[in-house]
């Protein structure tokens, strides 16, 4: 990144918010990914050592969002909808077209529901917006989450599970298993999970080899 906060590889003609810190060696492909980005907080966005966040990503953070995002972690096309706070853990690995939201931004009251619609119609912005809680998310070191699924408010992802394309979650999911659905559920354990972050070798996990 230049002293001006630009990319130079930057195609859109944007530049990196103050308060977005970058550690060693991370990578942003476009400015273009804080379009929606409005956190005042002294620290919005931490992304971590050797972390990538790559074309389609859209951090569309309210006002007092702050999203932390850990080493060697990848995020490929993510729409991430913050008002509190989202954690994503170490080496984890985000699909394209995920979308995280730790609030739904409106009211399930249809009647308020309306009003707000209402008047977003007469604000320049055309951006409805209402005082709706928030509820932090959390994904745990090594998690893993296919293209197209959506993370719900308050949900904590533990260490190393796996999400399926597509599948909406809107529990925990334990560390070390396959969640797929909508909603999730669980549908495999990862034997020798632990063991195989923990050793660093090819051990089986279900079934099949990889490698840590």
């Amino acid at each position: 990144m230049e002293a001006t906060r630009t990319l130079p590889w930057d195609w859109y003609p944007g530049t990196i918010p103050d308060n977005v810190v970058l550690e060693d060696d991370t990578y942003i492909e476009t400015s273009l990914s804080f379009k929606l980005y409005r956190s005042q907080l002294p620290v919005g966005l931490r992304l971590g050592k050797g972390s990538a966040v790559y074309k389609d990503t859209m951090f569309d953070l309210g006002s007092r969002a702050q999203v932390k995002v850990g080493e060697y972690a990848l995020i490929h096309g993510a729409r991430i909808v913050c008002d509190a706070e989202l954690k994503i853990g170490n080496y984890a690995l985000i699909s394209w077209q995920v979308v995280f939201m730790d609030t739904y931004r409106l009211p399930f009251d249809i009647a308020k529901r309306r009003k707000i619609l209402e008047q977003a119609s007469c604000q320049a912005s055309r951006y409805p917006s209402a005082d709706v809680p928030a509820q932090p998310i959390w994904i745990q070191d090594n998690v893993w989450i296919g293209f197209d699924a959506c993370i719900l408010p308050g949900v904590t992802i533990g260490e190393g599970a796996i999400v399926g394309a597509r599948s909406v979650v809107s529990q925990d999911v334990p560390p070390y298993t396959v969640v797929a659905g909508n909603p999730a559920r669980i549908v495999r354990q990862l034997e020798g999970g632990r063991r195989q972050v923990a050793e660093g070798r090819w051990q089986k996990v279900g079934g099949s080899e990889h490698e840590s």
